[in-house]
């Protein structure tokens, strides 16, 4: 038989590579086939070569596979980073943006991600980054506005003349 050959062979295996991580039923599989080749007698380095993980991560799959059946080679929740605000901060917080940063004790008469960041930080001494507040007017089901402004002196019929969108000028 034909030996086969793939081209550009090294693009494709970080390809699959990336494809076998991305899914959690792939990566189940992936350590199924580790598990299959160290049972047919290759070392935990050989498996790890051929399948592009390390020998350390081979020998721990193998570790919970002995351990714990193949309910050990299944992923636990990846939790992630805590939250830094409690759910108790967040009711608060959507309290407060009812109401203007200056009955807050803070200058501007607008919540911006820098306000709030700015109010968080005075209150609970947690520091969040303006981006991060503004993902928490849109988590707490805010829409972050900004007054459009008014030019000195324009005359409300030529601008009404100029819109695209005809009826929707001042009434």
């Amino acid at each position: 038989m034909k030996k086969l050959t793939i081209p550009d062979a090294g693009t494709v295996i970080l390809g699959l590579q990336d494809e076998i991580r991305r899914s959690q039923d792939a990566r189940y599989d992936h350590r199924l086939h580790a598990i299959l080749l160290v049972a047919q007698g290759f070392s935990a380095r050989q498996v790890a070569e051929m399948l592009g993980d390390s020998p350390r991560t081979v020998a721990y799959w193998v570790k919970n596979f002995l351990d714990e059946g193949l309910a050990g080679l299944t992923e636990l929740d990846r939790p992630g980073r805590p939250p830094r605000l409690s759910e108790r901060q967040l009711d608060v917080i959507e309290c407060v943006l009812r109401k203007s940063p200056s009955e807050c004790g803070l200058t501007g008469n607008l919540w911006d991600g820098k306000t709030l960041s700015a109010f968080i930080m005075e209150e609970w001494n947690v520091q969040l980054g303006v981006r991060q507040c503004q993902r928490l007017f849109r988590q707490l089901g805010f829409r972050l506005r900004k007054p459009r402004s008014k030019m000195a002196n324009a005359d409300p019929e030529l601008q009404a003349a100029v819109k695209k969108t005809p009826g929707n000028g001042p009434k």
